[in-house]
């Protein structure tokens, strides 16, 4: 904590009467970063582009603010706390109505999922660390990723998962942090 109120150029005294103890503060780090997707997000679904646009600018998004999250996906601690839930609940919800509208419109393929797209987003908002350069990278991987949810006949290995399967690999995950 030391190291952190130093680094934000804050003393000592002022993180404790914010942020009282370690979890505290990785608490609201995680709120701030899931709020900062849930922008994102929003704004793909608001997005009057085809679906696959709208999915390219929320990872160029992401990949721009990756410098700002601590998600649990990114590395953070998994931190169960209602108003996080909420945030990632209604992440998922428009990322699907993105991936619904695609649907509709035969841009996106049917499997499609927001765990799909939300995990893809994480992976490139967290840079290798020998990559000469993450953010031509990471887009370029977004851009192939979002290539490969195009409607098509084939269908990738293993089945779409049902709510059911997605929250109990949701349970799994978390329990892996």
């Amino acid at each position: 904590m030391a190291t952190i109120a130093d680094e934000a150029g804050v003393g000592i005294g002022t993180l404790y009467r914010h942020y009282p103890t370690r979890p505290a503060l990785l608490a609201a780090l995680t709120l701030r970063s899931f709020q900062l997707v849930l922008q994102h997000a929003r704004a793909a679904a608001l997005s009057d582009e085809p679906a696959p646009a709208a999915l390219e600018q929320f990872f160029e998004q992401t990949i721009a603010a990756r410098d700002e999250f601590i998600l649990p996906l990114h590395g953070g601690p998994v931190i169960h706390d209602e108003k996080i839930v909420a945030l990632q609940t209604e992440i998922r919800n428009l990322l699907e109505q993105v991936l619904a509208r695609g649907r509709r419109d035969l841009t996106i393929r049917p499997d499609a999922t927001p765990i799909d797209v939300i995990i893809t987003g994480a992976m490139l908002a967290q840079p290798l660390p020998h990559a000469p350069d993450w953010d031509q990278l990471a887009r370029r991987q977004a851009r192939i990723f979002v290539a490969g949810l195009s409607a098509t006949d084939r269908s990738p290995p293993g089945s779409r998962p049902t709510r059911a399967r997605r929250k109990d690999e949701s349970v799994r995950a978390a329990d892996l942090h």
